[in-house]
């Protein structure tokens, strides 16, 4: 799930030179992650029909025991009972005594979204039904501090459940990928994303060979900072077709830039 722009009436898909599409996938150049250590990447599942059959959408945070954090362009119906959360998750073709499924309750959906990914504004907060627990396989993710910025070149991790290449392949298994940070003023030029890159968002990777793509939306990146991993961004968009584009890199949406409207959601949802 994580793509659009030129089309963005086709739900989060970028065709070639914009951004990528939405609905169904993996990390491209990535590898197998090590069992329980991203604890807070959560299994965004959606059931189509209403008829109990839940599949995964797209990639999450748990900032809460309480709320997950994913992009707004995740949600496909504002009925709550259309998803779950899995936590704890890692192969998704499996029952690893390590997930927890959890119903969402409600659905808060950032007020300034319109549904245009250039426009940003791509998050979402899920209010679950019942309490994540500690299980040893969960944990609550580390935020960065309110405008916090990463500079240029750093090294974050993408993780997901999203497509492995263009053809649409996906595994089972959670994959990771190190992915650098491109600086606002480089990914905001013509060469690259241009105007739709806006300063609410980080950009990563660009060099032709490790995106996100379609399944990781919503998903974190991850990076280490101040002494500890912090989620820095929510999996937005990237080009339509082939995912690893040279410079059209991932684009996240800040987490920085929000901090205030997060904390203000789960303080009046509690």
């Amino acid at each position: 799930m994580v793509w659009l722009l030129a089309l963005l009436s086709c739900f989060g898909l970028i065709c070639a030179e914009t951004p990528f599409n939405v609905l169904d996938d993996r990390v491209i150049g990535g590898s197998d992650a090590k069992p329980n250590t991203w604890k807070w990447q959560v299994s965004l599942q959606f059931d189509s029909y209403n008829e109990g059959y839940f599949s995964h959408i797209c990639g999450g945070t748990i900032v809460d025991s309480f709320f997950v954090m994913t992009a707004a362009h995740c949600i496909l119906s504002m009925d709550p009972s259309q998803y779950r959360a899995v936590v704890g998750e890692y192969n998704l073709s499996e029952i690893e005594d390590s997930e927890q499924f959890i119903f969402v309750e409600k659905i808060i959906v950032h007020p300034k979204w319109v549904g245009d990914l250039g426009k940003g504004n791509d998050i979402a907060l899920l209010k679950l039904a019942t309490p994540i627990y500690d299980n040893g396989f969960v944990e609550i993710a580390n935020l960065p501090y309110p405008g916090q910025m990463l500079p240029h070149d750093f090294t974050c991790y993408i993780t997901g459940w999203g497509s492995m290449d263009h053809y649409g392949s996906t595994p089972e298994i959670l994959q990771v990928a190190p992915i650098n940070v491109v600086e606002h003023a480089i990914c905001s030029t013509p060469e690259w994303w241009g105007s739709i890159a806006l300063e609410t968002m980080v950009c990563a990777g660009g060099d032709g060979v490790i995106s996100g793509c379609h399944g990781d939306s919503g998903g974190p990146l991850n990076c280490q900072t101040d002494g500890a991993w912090r989620v820095h961004g929510v999996v937005s968009y990237g080009p339509a077709g082939m995912c690893n584009q040279a410079y059209k890199p991932t684009v996240f949406t800040r987490v920085s830039s929000f901090m205030d409207w997060m904390y203000s959601v789960m303080g009046a949802n509690l």
